[in-house]
């Protein structure tokens, strides 16, 4: 008797159905999201490439941009194995079975045919990811070693050591995956029960070490860059940015962490879930490993577009300050040291509101204000420094008394030498006539 056998209860017939619709609408918006996915990852790794191409040429590709794209190939084969999961294997496994239902199962059926597959899809599925994983941080090894070329040997003493930590951590993971379960073939037993490390869609023990090797990598990974990026004497915006695109890792390792929690806590539907998260995960980990590659490539693209949006809200933000302008001074005008600096205080009345013509505002459209300085003394090089603005006014006062003799000189205010006991001069009342001339010189 199989365990897929038809119930003759009406309403539970109605529920089968109904959820055999559900798993149908789940398996199509699964599909539609793995390979919409993949083809966004095959597309970032040719901007990369191209990005390469451009600023190196073809024959000067290095390590990292042909592991890329072996990482895209199991990439596209892990994307297979996923859908074949739901498509061929209807999200079956050795797991999420009783005793009971293990024994009631014939081996002649499609059940129990269905669940060997997808065991075996399980195991090929493991196999895929850590191919596309591990070639993924190789490449970013390789890369590091060209971001570091002419800085201390520290550096390239720890990219050394990663390559050394991924080997290892590659083998663990694949003789975990291979000789966990012995003999082999108990990977897609069905009955009697193999136990959880022989259901490879559920086991506990490849779920941890591949989680524990890929997160230890990964972390790793990060802390080559970011240290030198940290001490580097790059602006702080600058900086930061640079240190989020190189700890895209982080991204990946949440999703490891999300997929296994997943997969742990619900062991029936766990082997749609592992396909499922697996394409997430491996999708993240292909984007955050060439986006540095292909930073460059964007912002070369973007750039014109950006400068033009930015001239434009720029000169939007001028003619808005022209016409809100209310309080303007005149040139240099500021704080009360400048005026200090221009040989005299402001008056007693500044001026605080000019409006400008057309004309005029062109004028100081074209002056540039940090080139305007104060005026200074110019007599001991008898120059005017260039770029100045400078004010020369010239007072004399002239005084003369009708009733004195007319070979008696007019004493001039500045002239003590020759006024002989006019040394105090001051305006007195009475029959006396003064003139004011001025010249200004601008």
């Amino acid at each position: 008797m199989s365990s897929a056998a038809q119930p003759t209860d009406p309403a539970a017939a109605a529920t089968q159905a109904a959820a055999q619709q559900a798993a149908a609408a789940t398996m199509l918006q699964f599909t539609i999201e793995a390979w919409t996915l993949l083809g966004v990852g095959i597309l970032v790794t040719i901007l990369r490439t191209y990005a390469r191409i451009k600023a190196v040429g073809l024959r000067r590709l290095q390590a990292d941009d042909y592991l890329v794209w072996l990482g895209v190939t199991f990439y596209a084969v892990e994307t297979s194995l996923a859908y074949s999961v739901g498509a061929v294997a209807k999200g079956l496994a050795n797991n999420g079975m009783t005793d009971e239902q293990r024994i009631n199962l014939s081996p002649d059926s499609e059940e129990y045919q269905t669940r060997v597959t997808g065991s075996k899809i399980q195991i090929a599925g493991w196999s895929s990811y850590s191919v596309l994983l591990w070639a993924l941080k190789a490449s970013l090894l390789v890369f590091y070693m060209r971001l570091t070329t002419g800085l201390a040997r520290t550096y390239l003493i720890r990219i050394y050591i990663g390559f050394g930590l991924l080997i290892a951590s590659f083998i663990a993971i694949l003789m975990n995956l291979y000789l966990a379960c012995r003999p082999f073939n108990r990977y897609w037993q069905i009955n009697p029960d193999p136990g959880n490390v022989c259901q490879p869609a559920v086991s506990n023990q490849v779920i941890w070490v591949y989680l524990s090797m890929n997160v230890i990598t990964d972390l790793y990974l990060i802390s080559i860059p970011v240290p030198m990026l940290w001490q580097s004497s790059l602006k702080p915006a600058k900086k930061f940015g640079l240190i989020i695109l190189f700890s895209g890792g982080l991204f990946v390792v949440a999703c490891a962490i999300l997929r296994c929690a997943l997969i742990v806590t619900d062991p029936v539907n766990g082997a749609q879930l592992a396909g499922s998260w697996a394409v997430r995960e491996t999708f993240v980990a292909v984007v955050t490993t060439n986006l540095p590659m292909i930073f460059p490539l964007f912002k070369m693209w973007l750039g014109p577009i950006l400068g033009s949006l930015l001239t434009t809200v720029r000169s939007q933000q001028k003619l808005t300050d022209k016409e809100s302008r209310s309080d303007l001074r005149t040139f240099g005008g500021g704080s009360h040291q400048s005026w200090r600096r221009r040989g005299g205080p402001p008056t007693a009345n500044p001026i605080t509101n000019i409006t400008f013509n057309e004309s005029e505002e062109r004028m100081v459209d074209d002056v540039k204000m940090q080139d305007l300085k104060g005026w200074t003394d110019t007599s001991t090089n008898g120059s005017l420094p260039s770029n100045n603005i400078r004010k020369h006014v010239e007072v004399e006062v002239v005084s003369e008394e009708r009733d004195a003799p007319e070979d008696n000189r007019r004493p001039v205010v500045g002239d003590e030498e020759n006024q002989q006991g006019h040394g105090n001069y001051s305006f007195a009342r009475g029959p006396r006539r003064s003139s004011y001339t001025g010249h200004s010189r601008t």
